[in-house]
């Protein structure tokens, strides 16, 4: 199966907070993006779903497919420019209606620059060396058996942060570059 990048908002209300970067072949992600965005329980559901289908590719994924998928990230990002902004607008409104401050408001604030930022991280990461399977230590015991510390995928990251849409894109990228949903 090949990765493939999808990045389309899941909730229609949240700019690029709650984005799924990466599926698999043959994966059903309309469900996602036509999921209503009030229930939170099932939003959830489908996304961890979603997540632990990935994780089972990632975590065999070849680094040239991971960074394939990385650099088609950054290009969609491109690409949505336009799409994320006028979402990243309906946030800011929300969050000046709600009272958000200054400096929240700012961190939440998307616009070219930003959003070419993000991109070109995506883009950084892509050009960093695979760490799977890297050796981090190896000790030969006395009757000659070897063990290796090597860096492996987890499986299912999930992050909680606050207002930074930017965060999305770096923690994603990271945790696809270590094979990792």
């Amino acid at each position: 199966m090949k990765l493939k990048v999808f990045s389309a908002t899941v909730a229609e209300t949240s700019s690029s907070t709650a984005m799924i970067w990466c599926w698999i072949e043959g994966a059903d992600m309309d469900t996602l993006d036509n999921m209503d965005s009030e229930n939170i329980t099932e939003l959830m559901q489908g996304i961890g779903d979603a997540a632990k289908t990935a994780a089972r590719v990632l975590a065999t994924a070849s680094a040239d497919d991971k960074n394939t998928a990385l650099k088609e990230a950054a290009a969609s990002l491109r690409r949505r420019k336009n799409k994320i902004l006028a979402e990243n607008a309906k946030d800011m409104k929300a969050g000046t209606e709600k009272g958000l401050s200054a400096a929240m408001l700012d961190r939440l604030e998307l616009n070219d620059e930003r959003i070419e930022g993000m991109a070109t991280g995506l883009e950084t990461i892509a050009e960093l060396p695979d760490p799977v399977g890297t050796v981090l230590a190896k000790i030969e015991r006395p009757n000659g058996l070897m063990i290796e510390r090597v860096r492996v995928p987890i499986g299912v990251i999930g992050v909680i942060y606050e207002s930074r849409p930017n965060v999305t894109a770096d923690a994603g990228s990271l945790c696809l570059k270590a094979g990792n949903a």
